[in-house]
């Protein structure tokens, strides 16, 4: 008798399980078939792939559930077919009990996570999770506000009347400006750093700083002691906290939330005059006085984003070609930073699934239909090894910036990396406008090609080679992935000369400076590991110019505005004695239809 009451008790058990599952489903089916048909678009657009994962991880729940208690009642119900004798009865029913209890403690299992995933994934609890760490830090005891979606009330447009105001208020203070001309003043840099680091890098900051002409700050995530000499670089900021964001990224590092939000940061500053904020690394160099000049030629009271892609084609495939890598300098105008400085902390949580920084921001800007503007000057520099393939081929364009300096050789041969960066950034100063600009001219009675990049090599080849092939970068380096092909970068670029005979002579920057408007740089001639196998291989052709030592450099100085249409220098070279040889370089005459003389 006690056998046929537990069955029925069970059979009900198992009845009203089933039925609520039944009706779980078809809730969670109908709440499915409103999202899809709903009419509003920004509630489909931004609430529906959250609520698609919410609900079908219920229903996923919800079926397996069934799943095991369809099994059980299937068990009970074979079982009730079969009678058992009494011995073996108890026992079964003891098996049925255990059963029964993990039927139902797996119920509430499922059913419990499934309430704790749709908690944590809620808008509501991120909203008040927010609310909750801004109310740690407040000194108002009650301060909550109604916990509105967070994403949903970010995302609404600004009415059309207050950008308006903006927008006009922006054009009067820049019109003011472009009157006066930008200066370092209005420019107001974010620089990201790390306190592991930051004791080495500085170095590298001090090299293009001028604590009495700029703006900015450091970003660090902890604060760290401060030595002699700190008081000439940027004062230090300690960045917010980012716990409460979501990161989920397995190859990345959390600091991508923290270096993303420093153009938040800085704008919440309220510094006065800013017509653009620039964010770069603390391994990144500045020409700063190409910077402003390349600034000017756009209008700062429009949303503007300015930068370059990665020389890697790997590295802009996996983010973005159109992204401007921070490394290298990313130049936001006003109007943009404070449209940034209003969504950037709903949108980056759209978006934990993200590497780092860059595409968090460039993720946000494209929300706001905010293009990429490319100017060729700044590089993020994503390789390794001898950079000499692209230093001697800088673009036609104003040079404004290098990045990951520690990954590369030393740029000057027998210098140090930051020797090397030193005399770089003097050669820099002496002449920044047309700093490792290119010049080709040739000698056609010795049959010899020179190629001139100011501050850094002379180059001259034993034979003619024209400006075509001059321009592609000679693969002296890899990517950062350690992939060296031609394929793997998005620019023009040519294998390295097979032959030592083809090989060019080169001869690197010693000292510069300046002498009025023109300034000078002495190139002296490095013997490389080759020199003995071209005088027997070349044979009876001599390496070039080989009892010259020394090259002297003439620049005359460019007009106000070429960075505005950048055109190739002209040069010419003449010999000024045995061991010496001259060449002067400086813009292309209005009549001259070729700079090849």
């Amino acid at each position: 008798m006690l056998r046929w009451v537990n069955c029925v008790v069970l059979l009900l058990n198992v009845e009203i399980i089933g039925d609520y599952i039944a009706s779980y489903l078809r809730a969670a089916d109908l709440l499915l078939d409103v999202l899809i048909n709903a009419e509003d678009p920004l509630y489909s657009v931004i609430r529906w792939p959250r609520a698609e994962m919410h609900i079908r991880m219920m229903v996923m729940m919800t079926q397996t559930l069934k799943t095991i208690v369809s099994s059980y009642h299937d068990y009970d119900k074979n079982s009730r077919l079969c009678p058992l004798p009494i011995g073996q009865l108890r026992s079964r029913q003891r098996h049925q009990s255990r059963i029964r209890n993990l039927v139902v403690a797996i119920a509430a299992l499922l059913i419990s996570t499934t309430v704790w995933l749709s908690l944590v994934f809620s808008d509501a609890t991120t909203c008040c999770f927010h609310r909750l760490k801004d109310w740690e830090s407040s000194p108002e005891f009650f301060s909550w506000k109604k916990c509105i979606s967070h994403h949903r009330a970010k995302v609404t447009p600004l009415p059309v009347l207050q950008l308006g105001i903006t927008k006009d208020h922006l054009q009067n203070g820049s019109s003011i400006i472009e009157q006066e001309g930008l200066t370092l003043k209005h420019i107001v840099f974010g620089i990201a750093g790390s306190s592991q680091f930051w004791k080495r890098r500085k170095e590298y900051v001090r090299l293009w700083w001028r604590p009495n002409d700029m703006r900015g700050h450091v970003w660090l995530e902890e604060q760290v002691l401060e030595e002699d000499g700190d008081d000439l670089l940027p004062p230090i900021m300690i960045s917010e906290d980012i716990s409460y964001f979501r990161y989920t990224n397995p190859i990345g590092h959390p600091s991508g939330l923290r270096i993303s939000r420093i153009v938040r940061e800085s704008f919440r500053l309220g510094l006065s005059d800013v017509c653009w904020f620039v964010l770069c690394d603390d391994d990144t160099i500045f020409n700063v006085n190409n910077l402003v000049d390349v600034l000017s030629k756009y209008n700062s009271s429009e949303m503007i984003y300015i930068g370059s892609p990665s020389e890697s084609h790997s590295a802009n495939t996996y983010f973005s070609h159109s992204m401007a890598f921070g490394g290298g300098g990313i130049a936001v105008s006003y109007p943009l930073a404070k449209a940034l400085s209003e969504i950037l902390d709903e949108c980056i949580e759209r978006y934990p699934k993200l590497y780092g920084s860059d595409d968090r921001l460039h993720a946000c800007i494209t929300e706001l239909g905010i293009p990429l503007t490319w100017e060729h000057g700044f590089h993020q520099w994503d390789i390794r090894g001898d950079a000499h393939g692209l230093l001697s081929s800088h673009p036609i364009a104003p040079f404004v910036s290098i990045h990951h300096v520690e990954a590369v050789n030393p740029f000057y041969p027998g210098l140090s990396s930051l020797e090397s960066l030193k005399l770089f950034t003097k050669a820099m100063k002496a002449n920044p406008k047309s700093f490792l600009q290119r010049s080709i001219c040739y000698d056609h009675a010795q049959h010899l090609t020179f190629s001139v990049s100011l501050g850094y090599v002379v180059q001259v080849l034993p034979n003619i080679v024209f400006p075509r092939e001059l321009e592609r970068s000679e693969i002296t380096y890899s990517a950062w992935n350690g992939i060296g092909q031609r394929n793997e970068f998005d620019f023009d670029a040519r294998e390295p000369y097979t032959s030592v005979c083809k090989e060019p002579t080169l001869f690197f920057l010693k000292d510069t400076g300046r002498e009025g408007n023109a300034s000078w740089g002495s190139y002296v001639r490095v013997r490389d590991k080759n020199d003995f196998k071209k005088r027997i291989l070349c044979f009876p052709h001599f390496p070039p110019l080989h009892n010259v030592e020394e090259v002297q450099v003439a620049v005359q100085p460019l007009s106000k505005n070429w960075h505005l249409v950048p055109r190739r220098l002209c040069c010419r070279q003449s010999q000024a004695g045995k061991e010496l040889l001259q060449i002067s370089v400086g813009e292309c005459g209005k009549g001259a239809f070729s700079s090849v003389y």
